[in-house]
């Protein structure tokens, strides 16, 4: 029987998916369940391991790498360290039906950020696989492959948690639905408890949109069916489709477009968002539209802030016009989305 490790060592070569185990993929995160950043930055913890996810081994990987990966965040010692510490409070939770046992365990044993020569922008990266994941990973004969870009691009938790859960019973033989139990969408989307506690609440604020979120930026379409007993809702049953190929050069056109405004295009109010000029004089720092590009895509210091915003934005200015390009030019969103990822304040 093949095995999960050798799928993730055979597509080595493809960044462009992630080869999970599908006992993580559908595993669920009742304690401390990390958030969006920590979940992505898992997936590439996974993805980097390969092959080797199962070995009781140091991995790493350099920050330099890390910030060039679309969708993750410029981050600093500071906010690593933070999204570590997510990831390592974290407990896994899988029911083996077959062996008629749970496992339950961490994500991690061990993080180290050396910052020997963080000063240059050299921050190493180094992890140890917690034995509960390593035994996973070890014993697992099924795998969820997913499209990296797609992880990447979610913006919530509980968009990443339902998208790896769907993604993995996808290639499953005649199987395009599943029925789950409002308890079990809570624990799968990773809502603590107390939080939501109304199924009107959890749809509106946690299921609908992920769902949402998937549709827009996935090859996959999904959609719900609910059912009540009585006035309550006792289950749900999700459905996939794959999508056409027209739908998935759509999603792949949404991928490559910047982040900013895409909320407003998946609600069907993109004809209300027109992209301002770039800024003639001052800072970005309190512009709406500017501001949050900068934001996600402006390298952070060491103590985990922003660069002077006021500079990097005379700096553009002054590059635009070195350049003759007008402040008003198609294509600015993303023109200044790529010079904040390369921007470094002078010293």
């Amino acid at each position: 029987m093949i095995k999960t490790t050798q799928i993730a060592a055979d597509r080595a070569f493809d960044e462009t998916k992630s080869v999970l185990p599908v006992e993580v993929a559908r595993g669920v995160y009742i304690e401390n369940p990390p958030g969006a950043e920590a979940l992505k930055l898992m997936h590439l913890l996974i993805s980097k391991a390969g092959g080797r996810m199962a070995d009781d081994v140091r991995h790493e990987l350099r920050l330099a790498d890390i910030k060039k990966i679309d969708g993750m965040r410029n981050h600093t010692r500071t906010t690593l360290r933070k999204l570590f510490v997510e990831l390592r409070g974290a407990v896994i939770v899988f029911d083996d039906t077959e062996a008629q046992c749970e496992i339950i365990g961490g994500f991690l044993d061990q993080a180290k950020l050396d910052y020997r020569h963080e000063v240059n922008d050299d921050l190493l990266v180094a992890w140890w696989f917690g034995r509960a994941f390593r035994e996973m990973a070890e014993k697992s004969c099924h795998w969820a492959i997913l499209d990296r870009q797609t992880v990447f691009a979610l913006s919530s938790k509980y968009s990443i948690l339902l998208f790896q859960h769907i993604t993995s019973l996808v290639n499953l033989n005649h199987v395009t639905n599943k029925t789950f139990t409002v308890a079990e969408l809570r624990a799968i989307l990773g809502v603590p408890e107390g939080k939501l506690p109304a199924w009107n609440d959890m749809n509106k604020r946690a299921l609908s949109p992920a769902i949402a979120e998937i549709n827009q930026t996935s090859r996959l379409h999904l959609t719900t069916s609910i059912h009540k007993i009585g006035r309550t809702v006792a289950s749900v049953t999700i459905s996939w489709t794959e999508k056409d190929l027209a739908e998935k050069r759509d999603a792949k056109r949404e991928l490559d477009r910047p982040k900013v405004g895409r909320k407003a295009r998946r609600e069907g109010r993109a004809e209300t968002i027109v992209t301002p000029p770039f800024p003639a004089s001052g800072s970005v720092r309190y512009d709406v539209f500017w501001h949050p590009i900068a934001e996600d895509h402006t390298a952070r210091l060491s103590n985990g802030d922003l660069p002077d915003l006021g500079t990097l934005t005379q700096v553009f200015r002054d590059w635009l016009q070195g350049n003759g390009i007008p402040l008003d030019a198609p294509g600015m969103e993303k023109r200044f989305a790529t010079f904040c990822a390369n921007y470094r304040p002078p010293f």
